[in-house]
């Protein structure tokens, strides 16, 4: 039942054998997996796509969004601002829990894009725009842009949500219509 006897020299010669080969060790991995970030990184039980950056601050200009909504037959349908100058992020999508923007159309996604502040070259804290890997994408002053990708913002700025009509423009108070005007037809 026990199969042949061996003696006991012929055991150690194995044994021997099997400590020449080369044992595979896995080796300790201290990459980062992402995992305590999206622990963390929950509002109101939901885990949010995107985190804070090192160089986010709380913006010096009091910044705010012009949203237009566009009505079916071209004309200018309901109008509101939002105040975006009152913490370093601002999340743009359906998600009511954890968006503070929100877009109720079909094609935005749940947490579509956000509007990040950042510290540029030491002094200046500049609004950025990222598209979260949404299905539908954001558009930059017409332009489709990349995601998971920071854009510089610069006042007249246009940003919209997939195939929103709705569109929001970036403003501050210190904003001129002059100034306005040339950003936009630039």
């Amino acid at each position: 039942d026990y199969g042949p006897i061996q003696e006991a020299g012929e055991e150690r010669e194995e044994e021997e054998e099997d400590e020449d080969e080369p044992l595979e060790v896995e080796k300790p991995n201290f990459e980062p997996s992402g995992l305590l970030a999206a622990e963390t990184n929950t509002k109101n039980g939901v885990t949010v796509k995107h985190t804070k950056p090192a160089d986010s601050r709380m913006p010096t200009k009091r910044w705010r969004l012009y949203v237009f909504k566009q009505e079916q037959g071209g004309g200018a349908g309901e109008s509101e601002v939002l105040h975006i100058h009152r913490q370093e992020t601002f999340l743009m999508g359906k998600d009511f829990r954890v968006c503070e923007v929100k877009a109720m159309h079909p094609t935005c996604s749940k947490q579509h894009a956000v509007i990040q502040y950042r510290l540029k070259g030491g002094q200046d804290v500049k609004p950025y725009l990222m598209d979260l890997e949404s299905t539908n994408g954001t558009y930059l002053n017409g332009e489709k842009i990349e995601a998971c990708r920071y854009y510089e913002l610069i006042e007249g700025d246009v940003i919209k949500l997939g195939k929103s009509t709705r569109e929001y423009v970036l403003l501050h108070d210190q904003s001129t219509a002059d100034s306005t005007l040339e950003s936009v037809q630039a």
